[in-house]
């Protein structure tokens, strides 16, 4: 199975980015964690970016805050998907960077989670990687019909608290 990468532009991320560290690791997807700052580390980003497939990565999470240019820049040197987290941060609420992180030039895709969707990056990973792994599409399935269960029981809660 293909790792994914998760690239975040600052340690400061990483209340964030944890929830995609357990959402992928509960699924049994293997990955790793990195900082790399697009502004302060561009030689590195780059590298790792141009390496990331013959290191066996599927996807790249890039997560970021403010300019956010992080998963633009990783972007721009593999062909794999890159999926963005802005991050809320500063004075803007994150819409900083969404608009950073969304606002891709032609030929140089970027998928957008919204502001600090850690858990539906990884989900997005995990559904690339199963588009070829069956074993992991039934988990996929599997999580749907349990996320399913839980509304439906907080329905019948509800219902039953205000509809008697």
């Amino acid at each position: 199975m293909k790792k994914i990468a998760i690239i975040m532009g600052s340690d400061s991320d990483l209340p964030v980015v944890s929830k995609a560290a357990d959402t992928l690791k509960s699924f049994g997807v293997p990955f790793e964690v990195h900082v790399f700052s697009a502004h302060r580390t561009p030689d590195e980003v780059r590298l790792f970016a141009e390496k990331a497939r013959a290191n066996g990565f599927g996807a790249v999470i890039a997560a970021a805050g403010m300019a956010a240019h992080l998963a633009g820049a990783i972007a721009a040197s593999t062909t794999l998907p890159v999926i963005g987290i802005p991050i809320k941060s500063g004075n803007l609420g994150g819409i900083d960077a969404l608009l950073s992180t969304v606002q891709m030039p032609g030929g140089i895709p970027v998928a957008t989670v919204a502001v600090d969707g850690a858990v539906n990056a990884a989900l997005l990973c995990i559904e690339i990687l199963a588009v070829t792994d069956e074993a992991l599409e039934k988990k996929l399935l599997q999580k749907r019909r349990e996320d399913a269960e839980r509304v439906l029981l907080k329905n019948a809660e509800i219902e039953k608290q205000f509809n008697n």
